[in-house]
């Protein structure tokens, strides 16, 4: 390049040219960007070096950060800093963690009137209890409590079939409850069967033929069904029993509502009394502690507006 071109100022060339005056130019990059450069490289040389980095066969390199030390079940475990550990310590011991143990120490200590009274403190249990209750009951209830139909019992709809009291409640969930109506295929024809199912549906105020109703009425109350042992005499159901209430239109396994004609509505009738019931839900006593049982109790009394 000539003086007076360097003197101009003109830009730099490698050299190379075709066609006679296409040019390669040589522009060297800022100098500020080389240095910012350099320091990403040294950052990244530091950072391999202090934190879990590179894999290596089948495990990596632990980098020589800080230990953290967090609980596992009741025990005290010790590892290298990563990510998942720091969170697991955040989670016991940080401040929003201590502030959340302070709330589940006075959610312990309170009874469930206290609770139910305190808007405070039944908003911090409905909050808690929501995730709880998605984790460990909405696989079977839905993650609204509507449950499933012919499965799972509504909780939102306030019938309570083992009872709505917070005690009720804490009942089932500490022993669980075991469902059981016996099937009556064998031991009723069908026209038993059919005369049974006109009753049942009468006691919801359903139109059927009366003839029916009132020969299934007495299959119902007399020794050949024995439905009133359970269902009493009025259809209203025990509580002790989880036996459902006949009178209240309310179906929980007969999907009587999903009929539109009386055939169909009978049809489902029949096919419960028929087959029988049986519905388990596991204790979760031992799985849950007792706070958390308490804090599930809050939650599904107030799905269904208790009692």
């Amino acid at each position: 390049m000539s003086e007076a071109n360097k003197q101009q100022g003109a830009v730099q060339t490698t050299g190379h040219s075709w066609d006679g005056d296409l040019q390669e130019f040589n522009n060297p990059l800022p100098t500020w960007w080389l240095w910012g450069f350099y320091l990403t490289v040294v950052f990244a040389v530091i950072y391999w070096v202090i934190y879990p980095a590179w894999p290596v066969g089948e495990t990596y390199t632990r980098g020589v950060a800080n230990t953290i030390t967090y609980t596992v079940d009741g025990e005290e475990r010790t590892t290298h800093w990563n990510t998942r550990a720091l969170l697991m310590k955040e989670m016991q011991s940080g401040k929003s963690a201590q502030k959340m143990q302070a709330y589940m120490e006075q959610v312990a200590a309170a009874s469930y009137e206290d609770i139910l009274a305190d808007e405070e403190m039944l908003a911090f249990t409905r909050a808690v209890a929501k995730g709880m209750f998605g984790d460990n009951c909405a696989a079977c209830h839905g993650s609204g409590g509507a449950g499933v139909m012919g499965l799972f019992p509504n909780l939102v709809d306030d019938a309570w079939l083992w009872g709505g009291t917070v005690e009720q409640i804490e009942q089932t969930l500490t022993e669980g409850r075991h469902g059981f109506m016996p099937a009556f295929g064998r031991s009723l024809d069908d026209g038993q069967i059919n005369a049974v199912a006109h009753y049942v549906l009468s006691l919801s105020d359903h139109e059927v033929d009366d003839d029916m109703a009132q020969r299934g009425m007495q299959i119902f109350n007399g020794r050949e069904g024995g439905c009133f042992y359970c269902h009493t005499s009025e259809g209203t159901g025990l509580e002790s029993q989880g036996a459902a209430n006949l009178t209240d239109s309310i179906w929980t396994v007969a999907d009587v509502p999903g009929q539109d004609s009386l055939d169909g509505k009978l049809n489902e009738v029949k096919r419960v009394v028929e087959n029988g019931i049986e519905r388990v839900m596991p204790a979760w006593e031992g799985r849950l502690s007792d706070n958390e049982i308490k804090l599930l109790t809050v939650y599904v009394h107030e799905l269904g507006g208790g009692q």
